[in-house]
C-alpha cells in the first residue's frame, strides 16, 4: 500500500495532532515488510518527505482543509478563508467556546510573559487575577511550571498544549504581536456586539477593549509602571497620596454656593 494514503488516513482519524513518532510506530512494520533491512532513520526520512507532499497537496485552492503542524504533531484543519462558513456551522451544533474579557486578558499576559506568577499577572493587569487563574486552569488552557525562587515561592504558570490546540498554534513563537492581538480582540467583540444587537453590556465590553488598545500599543505587554503612566491609573499608595493632596484644608472656610 502507498505510504501517502496511510498517513492521510491517520491524520484525518486522529482526535489530536499526531506526532512523527506516533506515525512511525504505526507504519514501520508495513515498511519493513515491503523493504526488509531499512533503517529507522531512513523510514523517518521517508515519512517527513511524504508528509511534506501531503501538506503541499492540501495547500492548493481545490481543498478547503489543510494539514498543519500544531502542538508538536500534524492535524487537519479548515483553511482561514473557510472559517466564516465553518464558524456558522459550528454555532449551529454547540455553544461556542468563549472566554470573558478578564480571562482573555489574563491568558494574554501568561502567553506573552510565561512563566509568570499570579502577583506578577495582577501587577500588570492592575486587578487581582487569582479567580481568573482558576477558570483558565479548569479550561486546561494553562498549567503550572514549578515555583519561582523568591520569598514565598509562588507558583509559576504557563500556557498548556490545550492552549496551542485551541488557537491552532505550532508553538508560542507563532503568537501574534500585541498590536495584532488587540486588533483580533476588538474585531471579535465588535462582531459579537453586532450579532447581539445594541446590548449595553456588550457596548461596555467593546469600549473597554478600545481603551485597552490605547494602553497596549507595543510589541510587549507593558509593565505595571508603564501601564500606570499610559492610562493615568495609580497604585494604591499613589491614589492615597493623591486623595490626601486633594483633601481641602480643614482650616479653610467652606466654599460658598451661588444660588443662581
Amino acid at each position: 500500500m502507498s505510504l501517502k494514503p496511510q498517513l492521510e488516513a491517520i491524520i484525518y482519524a486522529a482526535d489530536t495532532p499526531v506526532s512523527l513518532d506516533q506515525i512511525y510506530s504505526l507504519v514501520k512494520d508495513s515498511l519493513l515488510a515491503a523493504a526488509p533491512g531499512i533503517e529507522p532513520a531512513e523510514i523517518k526520512s521517508r515519512l517527513r518527505a511524504t508528509l511534506e507532499e501531503l501538506i503541499a497537496d492540501y495547500s492548493t485552492a481545490s481543498h478547503g482543509i489543510e494539514i498543519r503542524q500544531v502542538a508538536g504533531g500534524y492535524r487537519m484543519s479548515t483553511k482561514p478563508e473557510q472559517h466564516d462558513v465553518v464558524r456558522a456551522f459550528a454555532k449551529s451544533l454547540k455553544p461556542p467556546f468563549r472566554l470573558s474579557l478578564p480571562a482573555l486578558e489574563t491568558l494574554a499576559v501568561i502567553a506573552y510573559k510565561q512563566p509568570v506568577t499570579v502577583p506578577e499577572i495582577s501587577e500588570i493587569r492592575g486587578v487581582d487575577s487569582g479567580g481568573v487563574i482558576a477558570t483558565l486552569l479548569d479550561r486546561k488552557l494553562i498549567t503550572t511550571a514549578g515555583r519561582k525562587a523568591v520569598i514565598g515561592r509562588p507558583i509559576l504558570y504557563k500556557t498548556s498544549k490545550e492552549f496551542l490546540l485551541r488557537f491552532g498554534l505550532k508553538d508560542v513563537n507563532e503568537l501574534p504581536s500585541m498590536e495584532e492581538f488587540e486588533k483580533l480582540m476588538a474585531e471579535s467583540f465588535q462582531s459579537d456586539r453586532l450579532a447581539a444587537g445594541s446590548d449595553p453590556a456588550e457596548a461596555a465590553s467593546t469600549s473597554r477593549i478600545e481603551a485597552t488598545e490605547v494602553a497596549t500599543n507595543s510589541s510587549e505587554l507593558p509593565s505595571a509602571s508603564e501601564s500606570s503612566a499610559e492610562t493615568g491609573e495609580h497604585s494604591e499608595p499613589e491614589r492615597a497620596a493623591t486623595k490626601e493632596e486633594e483633601r481641602p484644608d480643614e482650616t479653610q472656610a467652606p466654599a460658598t454656593v451661588n444660588p443662581e
